[in-house]
């Protein structure tokens, strides 16, 4: 059987059939200077650039080329908007609390577009086939006389086919901008929150650590002081050259304060690697695109700016150079660790061991608002020394349940030997991050903080953030077939090991001795301490240099 003539021709698709020459123009003689376009990067707090969208939307960024591809669960969201509404609600994200509406509007439109779109590409492949081979459509060619093209001329049929053509790249570019519109709403949205978790704004107390140093206050003659007037008392902390130096919110550690905070990482870091996590140094500067991966954003929901990013300059902005922030903490770069990676899972699932890391880093918080201003001291500062614990675990809330508690029980035992007096709570809807699914914080009694929060001041925190880090960071799991397993993207677990400037305020606080003036020394540091047991005051400065007033 012979072919017909159309099955004998190479296929040409529409688009070349269409192509016309390009027209080559000689150079004007006059230069023109081009400004540089500043590029938009991904969560940036300085491009971040407004497209057209409706204004309950967040900003459309344009994401690094060398930044993980999210994949957020879209459809889960598709298919249950009322809980994801609720859930915003109860976490008090009321702007977001509209977006898994809006994103079953734009599912719609999208779906609009797409059908659109279906039908001008079936109507382009008859335009094809007449210019590729009239002579192969027939009289009775039902499609040839639906699509009105069985009597148009080759030129017709040519302008026809540009026409469609400038119609489908409008339609295409439109069903781009309404995913990359879904996609954002989407990525804007909270972790589910956990049946633990308690709803509204008041935490749910779990236990005490330690007795309290003063169970009854109208009854008790003991003076406490500050961390501040203590500091100053004994020449540990300077505040006022920093303010110099740097400004509000740093802060200069001397003598023993500055030997107690090493002690303070040493003994944190010594029971974390003895409980068998694998210490790390990361880095202190990440890409902002991994930082809100992780679910820190450059700016609160009150605008109040978050984190420190680093100035970019025109020439890199515009060349789409990503962003750098300070580290707000180190989960964030170890988190970063196995973006766009996959994890190995063996057959059996029970030899899957958690990965559990350990870093202690410099932080950086950018604090603004009210929240800086209404504390004094060490409790809330610009720059600290933090021990983190992050952990990877098999895509079930079991196993994450299983590190977050150790986490936990290692908080514990940390505060306990430290002798303070704390409270486990478990936080409500009001507090949890974007990320976090559950949290766990630890208060110590701050006798300074006594006519706020009753003396309380967070000063360790452990969160699950289920596989809400994963996806966003691509980090996959996969069986030694190679394929990914069922769950696919692995649980985040995180808390603080040792928050050096809190921990340190407390215990100069609660171990300071009005009648000796001397901060007694846990006796779990003094190893760390060169065995001194007590903080006193500096004997009289010799005659000689000396720092001026």
């Amino acid at each position: 059987m012979r072919p017909s003539r159309l099955a004998m021709r190479p296929y040409t698709c529409l688009q070349c059939l269409t192509r016309t020459r390009p027209v080559f123009r000689r150079p004007t003689t006059a230069t023109t200077t081009q400004t540089p376009r500043i590029a938009s990067l991904h969560n940036s707090s300085r491009f971040l650039q407004q497209q057209q969208q409706s204004s309950d939307s967040p900003a459309l960024v344009s994401r690094p080329s060398i930044a993980p591809k999210p994949v957020v669960d879209i459809k889960h969201i598709r298919q249950n908007p009322d809980l994801y509404a609720q859930n915003c609600i109860e976490r008090n994200y009321h702007q977001q609390a509209t977006y898994p509406q809006r994103i079953n509007d734009l599912h719609a439109q999208w779906q609009a577009k797409q059908r659109e779109a279906r039908s001008l590409r079936e109507r382009s492949n008859i335009l094809r086939r007449q210019l590729t081979d009239p002579g192969s459509i027939r009289d009775e060619n039902a499609d040839t006389i639906a699509a009105g093209t069985k009597f148009l001329t080759r030129d017709e049929l040519i302008a026809e086919a540009r026409k469609l053509k400038s119609l489908l790249s409008t339609i295409e570019a439109e069903e781009t901008r309404i995913l990359s519109e879904i996609e954002s709403l989407a990525l804007a949205i909270p972790n589910l929150t956990s049946e633990d978790s308690p709803r509204g704004p008041e935490p749910k107390l779990l236990s005490l650590i330690n007795e309290h140093p003063e169970p009854v206050p109208s009854a008790s003659d003991r003076v406490w002081r500050s961390h501040v007037h203590i500091g100053n008392e004994l020449g540990l902390l300077d505040f006022a050259s920093a303010g110099t130096t740097s400004g509000w919110g740093w802060y200069f550690l001397l003598d023993e304060a500055a030997q107690l905070e090493q002690a303070l990482i040493a003994y944190a870091l010594d029971l974390a690697v003895r409980s068998g996590w694998r210490q790390v140094s990361p880095p202190s500067m990440v890409y902002s695109h991994i930082a809100s991966a992780c679910g820190f954003q450059p700016r609160d929901q009150n605008g109040e700016t978050q984190i420190y990013t680093l100035a970019q300059s025109v020439d890199d902005a515009a060349r789409g150079k990503p962003e750098l922030s300070m580290a707000g903490t180190s989960e964030i770069p170890l988190a970063g660790m196995h973006a766009s990676k996959s994890l190995l899972c063996p057959g059996d699932i029970s030899e899957f061991s958690p990965l559990k890391y350990v870093a202690v880093s410099r932080c950086y918080r950018a604090e603004a608002g009210s929240r800086g201003l209404e504390t004094k001291g060490l409790y809330r500062v610009h720059e600290f020394t933090k021990v983190e614990l992050f952990g990877w675990t098999y895509p079930s809330l079991d196993s994450a349940t299983d590190v977050f508690n150790e986490i936990v029980d290692l908080q514990t035992d940390l505060l306990s030997s430290l002798g303070l007096h704390c409270r486990v709570l478990e936080m409500p809807t009001h507090d949890l991050g974007a990320s976090a699914t559950r949290k766990i914080d630890i208060e110590a009694f701050f006798p300074s903080r006594r006519e706020r929060n009753e003396g309380w001041g967070e000063v360790t925190s452990a969160s699950i953030c289920t596989d809400y880090q994963a996806r966003r960071l691509a980090t996959r799991v996969k069986g030694e077939d190679g394929k990914m397993i069922e769950g696919g993207y692995p649980f985040t677990v995180n808390g603080t090991a040792m928050a050096v400037p809190r921990v340190l305020a407390a215990l100069l606080e609660n171990g300071w001795d009005e009648e000796t003036g001397t901060v007694v020394i846990p006796e779990v540091l003094r190893g760390w301490m060169g065995g001194k047991e007590r903080i006193g005051p500096k004997p009289p400065t010799k005659k000689g240099l000396g720092v001026g007033v």
